[in-house]
């Protein structure tokens, strides 16, 4: 069917591995990525290559045209109903689970050569995704000695909202108990309250919105909430599963407006269409992942490179 075989639209992701340590997140020197694909390569038994977490997840590497390049698996639970469908006879059959094998959801990372900036596409909503990586890369210890992190390229765009902005006028902020200790080192009284809240509740989740209302007599209440905000910027990516807020603008000869600035959700990604098939039906879905990430890439470099400070 041509419906089934054309190509699909697919997110490029762009992640950084930064080092995690007392709280606090600090970008290193480009790590040894090509040595580490090199090693896993030749590493032929399975398990030195799966780690166990919420799911079973196994590297692979893929060479392509001579580049090493990551593949990130989930391992499905054996208890899943999967069937396949004949196109051609309309026929289905069941997926029978062997005790030698397992079925795969499979993410394409690319280790791009500055800033330890990753690219990923996920090859279904349910394929590893970045929070996975950094579970995979930290249970195998590739860089022992060095917990890692993996969070969200921020656009510089955004980075430039918090900047010039005279105010916040709304913040929504959730983070997870286990990235509580992003927070330790944060002075700000809305990192002291959600830091303080997980002190005295335990392992919670901790949602927090906080509004100043409009007026003049609120001017001071937005720019203590937009420090807040700023003392939060460089751990929200990667501690906090939502934050946005309500940036105010104050023009010498103009009115106040507002922009909303996202600092999770609106980093660097870029949708393209990703064949999974060629025309003889043979499969290239990895082929086609790993260049539209390297092209995606390519389009972005100086955009990527601004917002993780690395030299062009």
């Amino acid at each position: 069917m041509a419906s089934v075989r054309a190509m699909k639209e697919r997110t490029v992701a762009f992640y950084e591995v930064v080092a995690a340590g007392s709280g606090a997140q600090q970008r290193m020197d480009q790590l040894a990525w090509e040595e580490m694909l090199s090693a896993l390569a030749k590493t032929k038994d399975v398990h030195e290559r799966t780690f166990e977490a919420d799911s079973v997840f196994v590297g692979s590497v893929a060479t392509v045209h001579e580049e090493d390049h990551l593949l990130l698996h989930r391992v499905r639970s054996p208890g899943e109903w999967l069937s396949v469908l004949n196109w051609e006879t309309g026929e289905w059959r069941e997926l029978e689970s062997k005790a030698s094998e397992g079925y795969l959801d499979t993410s394409v990372v690319c280790f791009l050569p500055f800033g330890n900036v990753l690219g990923l596409m996920q090859g279904s909503t349910s394929a590893p995704t970045h929070k996975c990586l950094q579970a995979w890369l930290n249970g195998l210890t590739f860089f022992p000695g060095t917990p890692l992190v993996v969070r969200p390229v921020l656009s510089r765009a955004e980075v430039e909202k918090l900047r010039t902005a005279s105010g916040a006028s709304k913040i929504e902020i959730r983070i997870g108990s286990s990235k509580m200790s992003a927070l330790a080192d944060k002075s700000g009284r809305l990192a002291s309250f959600l830091h303080r809240a997980s002190l005295e509740y335990g392992e919670v989740d901790v949602t927090v919105i906080i509004s100043v209302p409009r007026g003049k007599g609120h001017d001071e209440d937005r720019e203590r909430l937009l420090a807040d905000l700023r003392d939060l910027a460089e751990v929200a990516p990667g501690a906090a599963e939502r934050a946005r807020a309500t940036l105010v603008y104050a023009e010498e000869h103009g009115p106040e407006y507002r922009r909303l600035v996202e600092l999770v959700e609106h980093h660097i990604t870029a949708k393209c269409r990703v064949a999974a098939v060629d025309e003889e039906g043979q499969s290239i879905r990895v082929l086609s992942g790993v260049g539209a990430i390297l092209g995606v890439a390519a389009e972005h470099e100086e955009e990527l490179r601004q917002a993780v400070d690395a030299d062009a």
